[in-house]
């Protein structure tokens, strides 16, 4: 395209370079996603983990191809200021019709950042708010399709929305799992159907939402003035044929489908600004960040998350705080009382008892993105050159950065820049909920704790440090763990039984008498620092005692080695139709390979 009169032809080319950077970053974005269908109807279950984890690294691989370009045929770092300003006029042209203007801007952020000084990081240089409405923007295939009842009735609808997806592979019995979904819905809406509004209506997502071995069908039922949101969980029986294992009907329960403590999503989206808006009909609670960091697109959900951190901090007084709770030998841990997060930054100096370096720990939160978390690891949002302003900072809080961090910030006029920081959802420490909790809640705790770690092994994650302290509490009483500097594959460790002492007074000095490599892990040892507590004790040893023995861990091993992959539910299995309606015969799946 040629330029205009008047317009810096050079302005225009590199604007061009960072629209094919951002083009071509999103076409393979969405070619890996469409993929999941095919992957998901060969029950490629592996090859589609490997799928969510090689997704991750496209977009930085992307934006060093583009400021690589930028640096060899503009000399990009030698530019003025009048030019750079024009590349972003030129650029917000360029996105007028655009499928995904959101996320181009993100892209441009990204690309740009890399190349300006960080004095340039205002609105003039760079898109600190969106330029661009997302609006209305037409999409093919559409966002979401329509059906309506009145046309066939209700089951023959809901049993033509499944059959619209498309999969090659044959339901083992439709009829049945549509009157399935049916009654769930009849007993959910108390027992009898409303009278059908001239509106009524089923909008379903186009795309179905992929992760680990089930597909979910996401949309909700329109009916006058009310909405019911719905999620359909599509899986495969161990003969290999779909089934629908159940119907989500509450919104914190479709809400949870989305945490962040679990793999991410995949979607094929023409248009993710549209998607993300018909998931906030539905779970208008999750916040927009959170739900692009969901479908794969992390860096939009940093985008968002600090457009949200920064207008809080506006309508705002309260100060950052030094995180409660046991101080972390790795992590400095700070947080804003009135904002539900925790801002972590790796110190200068670890505690004695911790043998790594920075790069190590880096190397591990990023593995954490890489693996399906299951629901039990919180994903982190991570930062480089991070400004929040000083006056909101306690006087302990920054003597303790200056004192275990001095390398990882630096004040400029009323700014703390901080050049590395890690974000991620506040929970209740484990320890601290254990402290307060009575004889019942303790229980449950102590369950969710041992099923956590035993997820992660099945997982093929050990979390390495397991003390109480790493865990954390959700808001709906789940255990996730969040401390991730000594994580490792299961599939690398040696889990060893304690040989006998040679001689009885050995074995009483309290000091070991065998070796032990750098791999090698004695569960017989977890009892020693984890169960002091003899209420704590009595529990662990009546629902995880297995977990002190190295056959759990061995066996679990050999599962990961042989290439079995487990299922993972994000919903009770009470909730499950082979539960619910056991006498139309079992699809239960957890067996199959």
């Amino acid at each position: 395209m040629d330029a205009m009169p008047g317009e810096n032809p050079v302005a225009q080319a590199i604007a061009q370079a960072l629209i094919d950077g951002f083009n071509t970053h999103y076409r393979i974005f969405r070619e890996t996603s469409r993929r999941a269908k095919e992957l998901f109807e060969a029950a490629a279950w592996r090859a589609q983990l490997a799928a969510v984890r090689t997704r991750v690294q496209f977009y930085d691989d992307r934006v060093n191809e583009t400021v690589t370009r930028l640096r060899e045929e503009f000399d990009a770092d030698a530019l003025d200021d009048a030019t750079w300003q024009q590349v972003k006029l030129q650029f917000i042209g360029m996105l007028i019709n655009h499928r995904q203007p959101e996320l181009a801007e993100t892209f441009f952020n990204s690309v740009t950042t890399k190349i300006l000084h960080r004095s340039y990081f205002n609105n003039d240089y760079l898109f600190a708010r969106p330029a661009v409405s997302t609006e209305f923007i037409e999409s093919y295939p559409p966002v979401y399709s329509s059906y309506y009842p009145q046309d066939g009735g209700l089951r023959a609808t809901v049993t033509r929305m499944i059959e619209d997806f498309d999969w090659q592979r044959p339901f083992e019995n439709l009829e049945r799992d549509v009157g399935h979904v049916l009654r769930a819905a009849l007993a959910h809406l108390g027992g009898s159907w409303p009278q059908m509004e001239v509106n009524c209506q089923l909008q379903v997502l186009y795309s179905p939402f992929y992760r680990n071995k089930t597909a979910y069908v996401i949309g909700r039922a329109v009916n006058g003035y009310q909405e019911h949101p719905f999620a359909l969980a599509v899986r495969h029986t161990a003969a290999g044929r779909l089934y629908i294992d159940t119907v989500l009907l509450d919104p914190w329960r479709i809400s949870v489908l989305f945490s962040l403590s679990r793999a991410y999503f995949m979607v094929d989206m023409e248009v993710p600004s549209g998607y993300v808006r018909f998931l906030r009909t539905i779970i208008p609670n999750k916040p927009h960040s959170e739900l692009y960091t969901m479908l794969g697109l992390g860096k939009q959900g940093k985008t968002t998350f600090f457009r949200d951190l920064l207008a809080h901090l506006r309508h705002s007084n309260d100060q950052f705080i030094i995180a409660p709770g046991i101080r972390g030998l790795v992590m400095l841990v700070f947080t804003l009382p009135s904002y539900p997060y925790v801002f972590k930054i790796i110190k200068d100096v670890f505690g004695s008892s911790k043998n790594m370096d920075r790069a190590t720990v880096e190397r591990k939160y990023l593995l954490v993105k890489h693996v399906d978390r299951v629901g039990r690891m919180a994903d982190t949002l991570e930062f480089s050159y991070a400004a929040l302003p000083l006056s909101r900072f306690t006087p302990e809080l920054l003597e303790e950065l200056r004192t275990l961090a001095p390398s990882a910030f630096v004040i400029e006029g009323d700014r703390v820049i901080i050049r590395h920081l890690y974000i991620e959802r506040r929970m209740t420490p484990l320890n601290i909920h254990l402290e307060s909790a009575d004889d019942e809640e303790l229980e449950d705790a102590v369950v969710e704790y041992g099923n956590a770690i035993r997820e992660l092994a099945i997982a093929n994650i050990f979390p390495g440090d397991m003390l109480w302290k790493n865990f954390g509490v959700t808001r709906y009483g789940r255990v996730v763990f969040y401390d991730y500097d000594e994580i490792e594959y299961m599939t690398d460790m040696n889990f060893r039984r304690i040989p006998p002492a040679p001689y009885e007074e050995m074995e009483m000095s309290g000091e070991p008498w065998y070796s032990a490599g750098p791999m090698d892990v004695f569960p017989e040892e977890f009892a020693t620092f984890l169960l002091a507590s003899t209420r704590v004790r009595k529990v662990f040893l009546k629902h995880h005692r297995d977990l002190l023995d190295p056959k759990f861990w061995q066996d679990t091993q050999q599962r990961i080695r042989d290439g079995h992959v487990e299922d993972f539910f994000p919903y009770p299995h009470e909730l499950r139709f082979c539960r619910l309606f056991p006498e139309t015969g079992s699809t239960d799946d957890t067996q199959a390979a």
